[in-house]
């Protein structure tokens, strides 16, 4: 308990996230917090009541760490991401295994809506998160509404203006209160902010309501005005991350990276990439990107293969060539390292691949079983430090052109190597289905007989794509191409129906 004691005489009185171990180094249990000396003290104030699950943490707990945040709200995306990556027991114990929240704008419909998922698919809306805490994320919402009204119905919009319009918290665009350009532009704001541009916002905000003084525009310097002082405010009360403030000398998987591989500094940009087919059909690939430790869904690519049938190995090194053209390198920039989901065969194609486009980043692979990391002893553009190697509790052999490194799967480098492999792994999956689905739904559609292609068109734009057609009532086909036709396509498709899962 000396240990603790001294611990929490140094909690700052700041915001952030901190973890709870146990005698071995193990973290057990990340949580969040709005002032770190005030949060942490409580597990191990005796007079506090606790439930049992929480007298057992308590119980296992022998140090602590923590990471101060830029704000009071920071720690809710940093937190979902450090519980993601080490699965500490205790998180899932204390969360009864709820899944993850995520945000859904599907902000190019023509009724664009802002809602929450269990389940993130690859329908072309943009999605934000994962967030392990629902609570926190509704009110979260609940605040940056009022600062970017935005609609939650799903499906048919109602015909008149609903309560939330009245309360301001809605754009009314059922109802004409708001044009869809000017409410798809407030959307824009809002995947800014929960994207962490909230510093760059508020200086947009206060740069325009300057510029409408200028030029006398009282009514846009108002709203703008009201806008800023409403972002400020939010610092009070809720936090999605600035990426850009994220300090990496405070990540122990980069840092043990940088320390393993040799390399002149901990990565910045890793880059995961994967392939993902069913029997050579519908080849996809992933390109999954984590900037300072955590993933910026935002730069997530996906690539449907060029090249036809089940070569893993001719696929790595399509994407990666793809990838490294000029024009991406231009528009996307370049990773600090790409981590390859796959040994010897995958890694040496994607080095190939890399090595044609003439540029200079460090890769490697790593293999699904024993999660071992692959060097290619001429090519990976790293070197295994094996003094910090041993001191990890890890080990390396050779073969006639790989490193193979083995460490230990407490280590946090493997984690943060297991977190990336998985993510890209996961959206790589997700485009494969959707294409999967995409195409036995239009065959399906291509069979009704007596609907050609301008009507199947027809249909797919006003009813909000395959999906929406599959899934409307003959009513609402009905207005799109009349009575007679509606009756055929609703029957077919009730009969054959084919839809995504949500």
């Amino acid at each position: 308990m000396d240990v603790i004691k001294e611990k929490l005489a140094q909690l700052p009185r700041t915001p952030g996230v901190y973890f709870h171990k146990d005698a071995s180094g193990q973290i057990i249990y990340i949580g969040k917090a709005a002032v770190l000396n005030n949060r942490v003290r409580q597990y191990f104030q005796k007079s506090r009541l606790r439930d049992a699950k929480t007298d057992a943490l308590v119980a296992d707990i022998a140090d602590i760490s923590w990471t101060e945040t830029e704000t009071e709200l920071d720690a809710l995306f940093l937190e979902a991401e450090l519980i993601r990556r080490y699965l500490p027991k205790y998180n899932i114990l204390l969360r009864d295994d709820k899944s993850l929240s995520y945000v859904r704008i599907d902000y190019a419909s023509a009724h664009p809506t802002v809602t929450l998922t269990r389940r993130p698919l690859d329908d072309k809306a943009e999605y934000f998160g994962p967030y392990f805490s629902a609570f926190s994320l509704k009110r979260a919402l609940k605040y940056l509404r009022r600062t970017f009204p935005y609609s939650t119905h799903i499906g048919i919009p109602p015909k008149r203006a609903c309560l939330q319009v009245h309360l301001g918290l809605c754009p009314g665009i059922e109802s004409d209160d708001t044009p869809l350009p000017e409410y798809r532009k407030n959307l824009k704001q809002l995947m800014r902010y929960l994207r962490g541009e909230r510093v760059q916002l508020m200086c947009q905000f206060e740069k325009d309501m300057k510029t409408a003084a200028v030029e006398q525009d009282f009514e846009t310097a108002a709203e703008m005005r009201n806008k800023l002082y409403s972002l400020k405010n939010l610092s009070k009360q809720i936090i999605f991350s600035d990426r850009e403030a994220m300090d990496i000398s405070k990540d122990e998987g980069l840092q043990e990276l940088y320390r393993v591989l040799g390399l002149k500094t901990a990565p910045r940009r890793i880059e995961g990439y994967d392939i993902s087919h069913m029997q050579g059909t519908d080849t996809v690939a992933s390109m999954v990107v984590f900037v300072s430790g955590l993933p910026d869904k935002s730069a997530y690519r996906k690539f449907k293969m060029h090249i036809p049938g089940n070569d893993d190995f001719a696929h790595m090194k399509e994407v990666i060539g793809r990838r490294l053209s000029e024009k991406n390198q231009k528009q996307w920039g370049m990773p600090d390292m790409i981590v390859v989901d796959g040994g010897k065969g995958q890694l040496s194609s994607a080095i190939a691949a890399r090595d044609a486009a003439n540029v200079s980043v460090s890769m490697i692979g790593l293999a699904k079983q024993e999660e071992q990391i692959i060097i290619h002893g001429n090519g990976s553009h790293v070197s295994v430090d094996e003094s910090a190697l041993e001191e990890l509790g890890g080990f390396s052999h050779q073969t006639a052109d790989f490193t193979i490194v083995s460490l230990p799967k407490r280590a946090h480098a493997v984690k943060l190597l297991q977190r990336i492999r998985d993510e890209s792994h996961r959206f790589a999956v997700s485009y494969h289905s959707v294409l999967k689905q995409k195409r036995q739904i239009a065959s399906l559609l291509e069979e009704i007989p007596g609907i050609g292609p301008a009507t199947r068109k027809k249909l797919q734009l006003r009813l909000g794509g395959m999906r929406g057609v599959m899934e409307a009532d003959e009513q609402a086909i009905a207005d799109v191409i009349g009575p007679a036709k509606a009756k055929i396509v609703h029957t077919y498709t009730t009969q054959h129906r084919v839809v995504p899962k949500k």
